[in-house]
């Protein structure tokens, strides 16, 4: 059996991650900030805020663990490469047979088809999150080659499925159910790429097992990659509806107060940036992961979606926008 700690197990990667260990048997502990977990007695609980390093080592200090899953950003704050450093050296001891850090796409920056030998952002890229998930990518395997951690980092694109904390695919389904309009960006062919995070969680679990995964990175992500328009439409397809598209110019969207992170949203949040494009090869012959269809996955999470209390969403920004034009 498998001693695992989780840092970030509450949520949505941490979630569906824990929901594998323990339907396998492993004994779970879960870091976090919060005052409680949607397992119960059923894990151990580690209550410590990642981004402070002193507590990371203390909370550490006579723990041992076989597999580390690091899967906390924070992004009120960042989370720096230090950060990640610090809960890696003090979970390092000789049990560790694996550190499992996920990552993003966002560390290559705009453009593609990357695979996992291209270049990583610079510390200095303009996307703070991009720059602060490359630099820790960087830190670790550094760590790996100088003191012999066993590392190994995930880099998946968008993650979809049920207990999503983004506003993404509910963003459409609140609106198509309501018989809204959907702004599009521009003409919509921006392209994004997309994975289950119950894939995510199987990566890194076949990760952690695997000896041939360290100090390897992995893409998780759909291919080929699908444009805005064509996810809308899939989204529409699943829930029975036909969309009605209206579309804005981007610097009509931004004067007007339209943001990618903070409200209001006009396409979700953070699906309209330049387009970033990975190949999943290694992912699939390495660790023999075959994902999810996105139809397939996204139907699944159309049913929890459904099961949820949503309040209406607030359209006042976009009834704004659909008004001046």
């Amino acid at each position: 059996m498998t001693r695992a700690l989780v840092i970030g197990g509450t949520l949505f990667i941490g979630r569906a991650l824990v929901e594998l260990l323990l339907g396998r048997g492993d004994e779970v502990v879960v870091m976090h900030r919060g005052t409680s977990t949607p397992f119960n007695s059923r894990v151990g609980e580690l209550h410590c805020d990642r981004n402070d390093m002193d507590a990371v080592r203390a909370a550490l200090k006579d723990s041992r663990f076989d597999v580390v899953y690091d899967n906390v950003y924070d992004w009120q704050r960042g989370t720096s490469a230090d950060q990640v450093s610090a809960a890696v050296v003090a979970a390092a001891s000789d049990s560790l047979r694996r550190y499992v850090f996920t990552s993003s796409i966002a560390v290559y920056g705009e453009g593609g088809e990357y695979d996992e030998g291209a270049r990583l952002v610079t510390s200095d890229y303009p996307n703070p999150y991009s720059a602060q998930k490359a630099d820790s990518e960087r830190a670790l395997f550094e760590l790996h080659r100088g003191n012999g951690i066993p590392v190994t980092t995930l880099r998946p694109a968008f993650i979809y499925g049920p207990h999503n904390p983004f506003d993404r695919e509910a963003f459409f389904w609140d609106r198509l159910l309501a018989g809204r309009p959907i702004i599009v960006p521009e003409d919509g062919l921006r392209t994004m790429q997309w994975v289950h995070v119950r894939d995510v969680a199987r990566a890194a679990v076949i990760a952690g097992d695997d000896r041939h995964a360290i100090g390897r990175a992995y893409n998780l992500a759909s291919y080929p990659p699908i444009t805005q328009l064509e996810y809308v439409q899939l989204l529409a397809k699943i829930a029975g509806r036909r969309p009605e598209f209206v579309y804005v110019q981007r610097e009509d969207i931004q004067r007007l107060g339209g943001q990618l992170l903070a409200p209001p949203h006009y396409f979700g949040v953070y699906l309209d940036i330049p387009p970033i494009i990975v190949r999943d090869d290694r992912a699939r012959s390495e660790l023999g992961l075959q994902p999810t269809p996105l139809e397939d996955g996204l139907r699944e999470t159309y049913r929890w979606y459904q099961q949820q209390q949503r309040p209406q969403p607030d359209v006042s920004w976009e009834d704004r926008v659909l008004a001046a034009r």
